[in-house]
This record gives C-alpha cells, structure tokens and sequence, in this order.
C-alpha cells in the first residue's frame, strides 16, 4: 500500500464522461446511469451528457453531474457542433475517458476525444440494423472504434468480432446487471402483489402467462398469443391468463393487431394488454410463467433474468442472449423461435411440474441471477475496463 505524505498534493481521481441521446427509460440508460453512480461512489469523476430525462435526479442525488446537450440529434451539423462542446467540456472538467452508447453521440464523442485528448470507449447494445446499404454499416461502425469496445453479452461480441472485423484483444464483454435489491421475492410484500392482482382483475386459480416488454412485433408477443390458443385447443387448458406487459409507445396499430388476432382466436378473456407496470417486481410474483417469445435475437434480455432474480419459471427462445443467461432446464427453459406449438408445450410442461421441482428450480435461478447479472457485478466489470484503458491497477 502506498501511503500519501501529508505534503504531497491529493491523488486526482479518473474522470469519466459518458454519452447518449437520453436518460428517460431502458436499458443503455439503466446501465449509463448506475456506472455513472458507481463512478461517483467510488470516488471518481462522474459526468454524463444527454438531452435530459427523469433518470438525471438519480445521478444528482450521488454528486455525478449531468449535463444537457442535444447528442441525439443525427443532423450533421448538429453533431459537429456537439463534438466541439463536448470537446469543451471534457477539457473542461479534465476527462480522462469519453464512453459513447449510442451511434449518434459516438461521432460526436469520438471527434471531442481526439480534440481533447481523452481515451475513447464504446459500449454496444444490439445488433442494430445494417440494411443493405454500405452506408448504414459505415454509420453503426463508430460503435466499434473504441479503445476497448463493451459488449452486453458474448452473442455481441461475436457479432462485433463477425461483421465490424474488431479483434477479440479489444472487445470485453460486460453482462447488464439488475438491482437485487429490487428484484428479490423477499422484499416484495403480499400487499404489493395482492394490490397489483385485484387492479388487474386477476381471479383466483387461475395460471397466470406474462410477457413483459414493449409492443413491438419482433418482441413475438402474436407467437405467445398464437401459443395461448394451442394450449387451449391442443393440450386441453381451458382457463388462463395471458398478460402482455409493456407501452405501444405510439404503434397503436401494432396494439389493435394484437387485439384483433386474440378476438379471432378466441381469447378476448384470456389475453389482456397491460399498458403500464410500475411494480414489475410484484407483477413477476403474479406470474406461474414468464415468456420472453422474442422472433429476433436478443442482445441480452434483462427481463428473463429479472425473472430469475425473483425466482419465476422463465420460457424463452433459444438464441441470442437468451443462452448465456438462462441455463437450460435448470434455470429455465429455451424453445425455437417463432414456433407457437413449442412455446405452448413448453408453458404447458413448466405449468406442470410438482411444488417440490418448482421450488429447487426457483433456488437455483436466483442463485444464478445473484452469482452472474448483479449490478454490483456490472459496474465493477466496467470500472476494471476504464482501469485497463487508463493502465492504473484494478481494485484490490
């Protein structure tokens, strides 16, 4: 250990800014937000730039800083102007590090980084869409060109490795992290999930389906409910409750779709649309299966180990990041995408099992959440690639 002579000057802590187009809800701005407290409680410089969002309060209320600026704007002229002010501010508050999660603030937080002098770091959330065009590959490859580049899972990294040729000694692979704090069945009351049950006029007995996640088709919220049909038709259950949990967020024709297909099949008392769920804990108590029936990939799906964490059979489909985080019939179980009839037997042969399987199944799946998914896990990952880009030594 090293010890500081009282006339020595302080030690001047690593400061890191980190940038993305908002700090309002999901998972890049989940993970933004608790690196940026985790910077800020280990003592370091915390900044991050956005265009705002109710997120900022809780970085505040640890001292991190935030600082509004228009870095989702994809105007070319706008982003040159952001990378001079990013620039300013990164010389400005003596950054060490500028961290870019998102393509359009990462041309910006590149160019400020060479302006400034400051290490560039990158972390990518998905796949994003390449199209056809050699152009929109050229606009997502910015995501790539960080010192270290962060990938959410290893199915990332190996689609970083495959299609942008960035080599293995620069990508580290950092899995998202949950609050165990918030998703632990211990510190959900009856009262909670009793509240949440009789405001959803859930009855008594009656298994309970939900597929949490935004209404977006490839989601495969039509899969589930083609499967719910299934399962009554083909494998004799007659009563059920199917709850999609999650915002149109404005595709209202993609929700009456929905709608549609489950009048057409029968299941207008079976199916129900939840709109907003500000207790996802207690809404997982509620639950006897939690689906994630996405038809694309996943690029982690914080949702199957949320469900995890809480001890909830977990049904998903069987690519993406969806392998690494649920163990196969241990912690949960994987099915082909896209396939009604695999989910439906599936739900079927997870609804089921006898209390005892259940409750060994519940153990190890929280067991396995708490060991690999922590937030507490994500930030310390992270905080290490910072240490390796700057060449400090890691926590000891």
């Amino acid at each position: 250990m090293v010890m500081q002579s009282s006339n020595s000057p302080p030690i001047r802590q690593p400061v890191v800014l980190q940038v993305l187009p908002a700090l309002v809800t999901g998972g890049v701005e989940r993970g933004a937000t608790d690196i940026g407290i985790a910077l800020a409680e280990a003592g370091w410089g915390s900044c991050v730039v956005s265009s705002g969002g109710p997120m900022v309060r809780e970085l505040e209320r640890v001292g991190a800083s935030h600082v509004v600026m228009p870095v989702q704007s994809k105007n070319p002229l706008v982003m040159r102007k952001n990378a001079e002010q990013l620039a300013a501010l990164a010389r400005e508050i003596k950054a060490d590090i500028i961290h870019a999660r998102s393509r359009a603030p990462a041309w910006s937080a590149e160019a400020a980084a060479k302006m400034a002098g400051c290490h560039f770091v990158t972390t990518f959330h998905g796949t994003y869409n390449m199209g056809p065009m050699a152009m929109k590959r050229h606009y997502n490859a910015v995501m790539a060109r960080g010192e270290r580049v962060i990938a959410i899972s290893q199915f990332i990294a190996s689609h970083i490795h495959q299609y942008y040729g960035v080599g293995w000694e620069r990508v580290r692979v950092v899995h998202r992290g949950i609050d165990l704090d918030i998703f632990d069945p211990q510190h959900v009351s009856p009262e909670r999930i009793i509240q949440l049950s009789t405001a959803w006029r859930l009855p008594d007995g009656v298994p309970v389906v939900m597929l949490p996640g935004r209404l977006t088709r490839w989601k495969g919220q039509p899969v589930l409910i083609e499967a719910m049909a299934r399962m009554r038709d083909e494998l004799g259950w007659e009563n059920m409750r199917c709850l999609l949990v999650g915002s149109d967020q404005g595709r209202t024709d993609y929700r009456d779709e929905l709608v549609a297909q489950s009048r057409r099949l029968g299941l207008d008392d079976v199916v129900h649309i939840i709109d907003d769920c500000r207790d996802l804990p207690a809404a997982y108590m509620l639950a006897d299966v939690v689906v994630s029936a996405s038809t694309d990939p996943e690029a982690f799906g914080r949702v199957i180990v949320e469900a995890q964490a809480m001890g909830r059979p977990v049904v998903a489909s069987d690519h993406g990041g969806a392998r690494e985080t649920v163990i196969a019939n241990e912690t949960g179980w994987l099915v082909p995408p896209g396939d009604p009839m695999a989910l439906a037997q599936s739900i079927s042969d997870v609804l089921e099992i006898d209390v005892d399987l259940r409750r060994r199944r519940a153990d190890q799946a929280i067991a396995h959440a708490k060991a690999n998914f922590s937030k507490k896990r994500m930030c310390e990952a992270t905080l290490d690639v910072y240490r390796e880009v700057l060449g400090i030594e890691g926590k000891k």
